[in-house]
């Protein structure tokens, strides 16, 4: 009796585990599927826009009857004004598109990162998760909202500077809206990124005598500077991929001679992109496509090369890596010298 009922065991568990390991297969499978579709999608677009974009320059075009044109290769990397017909060139949308981005980083990076710091160390507890809510609101504002509130609030405030604005339309409004815009995303990821910090190097830097100040600065904001580094990255590709607001704001001004002055109207590859399209036809139509090639190339070497240099910090980070007492006492090493001076004169002149 007791083999048949082991036997019987046996059989059920072996017929458990067949079961649990085809439930796994499938998931697995099906995750795969999902995995696929969406790397497909990725696929597809990349190759409609290639397709696209080399169209204007191979294709002919006809813009007045018994007259035929293409995208000329020569003008769309030299010419400094961007034109829908052919002669068109894109080199001050990319410049312009970098400047306005470099602008809205130098605001929106360090806002980001102390606005983090401040939550997760400095905010009382009870306004701490109220703040935290109201940035991930802002994440999710859409675009429009930001380039109407860029509209009606940034651009009458730049208006009243005293040189001309042109209505306050300039690629100072336009990086400040990106600003607004990227704030949020590199918020949040720098909050993860400090509160992933050891708590043990805070509590052996409090321990040394280090300040609140010191400790945040030299201690928590070193430790997360790679995550920190993420958050900024992701800002960087929301700011060059932002058009909707960014047109509303810039001015769109299509010769590209004075970009340099951030009270000018400008014109973004984004925003070349994105006016005017609703009435585009032919070659006007199809050149934006090529516009989008290069903006997927500028992103992609961007985000490539600072992925460079987070892998490099972690490196780095890895082999540099000693004890938490040794660590904070290097970055005091002046400040503790100074505490043990102070005392041994103090007990030279009190034993006196």
């Amino acid at each position: 009796m007791l083999e048949e009922l082991n036997k019987d065991n046996i059989v059920q568990e072996d017929k458990k585990f067949k079961r649990k390991e085809l439930t796994d297969r499938i998931v697995k499978l099906i995750f795969l599927f999902i995995a696929i579709i969406c790397a497909s999608f990725v696929i597809f677009i990349v190759i409609f826009i290639l397709e696209k974009g080399i169209e204007p320059f191979v294709k002919n075009y006809s813009l007045v009857e018994g007259e035929v044109v293409q995208q000329n290769i020569g003008l769309f990397f030299t010419n400094t004004r961007w034109l829908y017909d052919g002669n068109g060139g894109m080199g001050f949308l990319l410049l312009t598109t970098l400047y306005t981005t470099l602008l809205s980083l130098i605001i929106s990076i360090p806002v980001s990162i102390f606005t983090a710091l401040f939550i997760v160390r400095m905010a009382p507890k009870r306004a701490k998760p109220v703040i935290k809510t109201c940035v991930e609101l802002l994440s999710s504002i859409p675009s429009v909202i930001y380039g109407i509130f860029g509209m009606g609030v940034i651009c009458p405030i730049i208006q009243m500077a005293p040189v001309q604005t042109f209505a306050g339309n300039s690629i100072l409004s336009a990086s400040l809206v990106l600003a607004l815009m990227s704030i949020p995303t590199i918020t949040m990821v720098s909050i993860n990124a400090i509160e992933a910090v050891d708590k043990s190097m805070i509590n052996a830097s409090i321990a040394l005598g280090a300040s609140n100040a010191q400790t945040n600065l030299k201690i928590v904001l070193f430790s997360a500077k790679s995550g920190i580094f993420a958050g900024i990255i992701l800002g960087v590709g929301r700011a060059l991929g932002e058009a909707t607001a960014v047109q509303m704001v810039i001015g769109n001004n299509a010769n590209g001679l004075g970009f340099y002055n951030p009270l000018n109207p400008g014109m973004t590859l984004t925003s070349a992109m994105l006016s005017g399209i609703g009435e585009a036809s032919g070659i006007g139509y199809d050149v934006r496509f090529s516009l989008g090639i290069v903006l997927i190339l500028v992103i992609l070497m961007i985000t490539s090369i600072l992925n460079v240099v987070k892998n490099k910090m972690d490196v780095i980070k890895t082999k540099n890596s000693t004890s938490v007492i040794k660590k904070i006492g290097k970055f005091f090493s002046s400040d503790i010298a100074f505490i043990r001076t102070y005392f041994n004169d103090k007990f030279k002149k009190d034993s006196k």
